[in-house]
């Protein structure tokens, strides 16, 4: 028997979702499931589910940071009755975290000191992404020192991404020098939508081409040839492509220096530790649907009349289709399905009736009954019968699929 935990730190949460597996071939299978919100924002509240046992949003008023809040989740898994398996922290043997920008590792990586040390330099190419999983990485080192740590990056699965669509028309010396190119982000993510939207299809991932659309407070599109990426919407940070809840996404870049004169100057929130500009404050947390409505709840927003909220809905749902339309002329229209996942692809049907209803002219047709019923399943076929390619809704899991591929290694080993 072997315990997993998969985490998953943000600068406002900590979710933790702890998993069991054998020798076997079976999969991982979920023990409990944690998380802490609102480290920014407080109050700051737990929510648990492990078997019958729930709670939710149960206000912890002593937690205030990372590191705090993952040794609550911990200590709240030991002490659990439901979880024996854990209440030895020693009988934790793998800690999967996700690291959002990984650079040039091609995989998941154990983390030595060499390891944390190279992510730690990493951190000045996302400052606003890396450092709170690095407060996580630490607080697992010192907490459980017999468990090994190993780090899953958003950016590896675009490792496949074609020279000319990751490289920038700037000085190559200072590209090379400053590691300055496309990377990519939500991979863990899309790792996990290829696979399952593949074994959905009865298809080989290796023949498997598909525009994945992963839509959340972060959003992203991402091209997928034969299982690989070929292309992703955001760049050398998460910033570019789609906007977000207080994402800019693409826009002009001399547009910062007008709005600004004080754009390379440090953010308030800078330290010595994470240097952070005015321009990177403003265009990864003031900018997005928050700042034309006021509010980063794409539900109100689909929901409501008032102007700026369809200015932001409408906005929203024609970056998504610039992204659809691209990616399906450089799949040669080879596309067995477009996929909508994340938080608001799941969950907005109204969104996702607005794109297909967009894309209709590249064969993508809704069956309006299936796009509103409930997702039940982990891949929801929403297309209409007839259509030429299909459109899913895949209830995408970075966690298990962190898990799953730490059992996989762990049983080839």
């Amino acid at each position: 028997m072997t315990i997993i935990l998969s985490v998953n730190a943000g600068s406002s949460s900590v979710k933790v979702s702890a998993y069991e597996t054998s020798s076997s071939s079976s999969p991982p299978t979920q023990l409990a499931e944690a998380s802490v919100s609102g480290l920014t924002a407080p109050p700051v509240t737990f929510t648990y589910t492990a078997g019958s046992t729930s709670i939710k949003n149960e206000e912890i008023p002593k937690v205030d940071s990372q590191e705090s809040a993952f040794e609550h989740i911990l200590d709240r898994l030991q002490s659990s009755e439901s979880l024996p398996q854990i209440s030895d922290k020693e009988n934790i043997t793998y800690v999967c975290h996700r690291v959002v920008h990984g650079g040039d590792y091609p995989g998941a990586h154990i983390i030595d000191d060499n390891t944390f040390q190279h992510l730690q330099d990493l951190t000045e190419l996302a400052p606003l992404h890396n450092a709170s999983a690095l407060e996580i990485v630490k607080a697992c080192m010192k907490l459980l020192p017999k468990a090994k740590n190993i780090a899953y990056f958003d950016s590896s699965f675009h490792a496949s991404i074609p020279d000319a669509v990751r490289t920038y028309p700037i000085d190559p010396r200072v590209a090379k020098r400053n590691k300055l190119r496309k990377y990519g982000f939500h991979g863990i993510s899309y790792s996990f939508i290829t696979r399952s939207v593949a074994d959905f299809l009865g298809k080989d991932i290796d023949v498997t081409n598909i525009i994945a659309l992963h839509l959340g407070s972060g959003a992203s599109a991402c091209a997928v040839k034969g299982g690989k990426s070929v292309d992703n919407s955001m760049g050398l940070t998460p910033l570019a492509g789609l906007p977000g809840a207080t994402r800019s996404g693409d826009v002009d870049p001399s547009l910062i220096f007008h709005f600004t004169h004080d754009a390379g100057k440090p953010a308030p929130g800078s330290s010595q530790k994470m240097h952070i500009s005015q321009a990177e404050e403003i265009l990864n947390k003031k900018s997005g649907w928050k700042a034309l409505t006021g509010t980063t709840d794409f539900g109100h927003i689909s929901s409501s009349s008032d102007p700026q909220c369809r200015l932001a809905f409408d906005l929203f749902t024609d970056r998504i289709v610039n992204f659809v339309g691209s990616y399906y002329v450089k799949l040669e229209g080879q596309v067995d399905a477009l996929v909508f996942a994340g938080g608001i692809g799941e969950k907005a049907n109204l969104l996702r009736s607005r794109v297909v209803e967009k894309c209709q002219c590249l064969g993508f047709e809704l069956d309006q009954q299936k796009n509103e019923d409930a997702i039940k399943e982990t891949v929801h076929d929403i297309s209409s019968q007839g259509a030429t390619h299909r459109t899913l809704v895949c209830q995408t899991d970075e966690q298990y699929e962190m898990a799953r591929q730490c059992a996989s290694v762990k049983r080839s080993e």
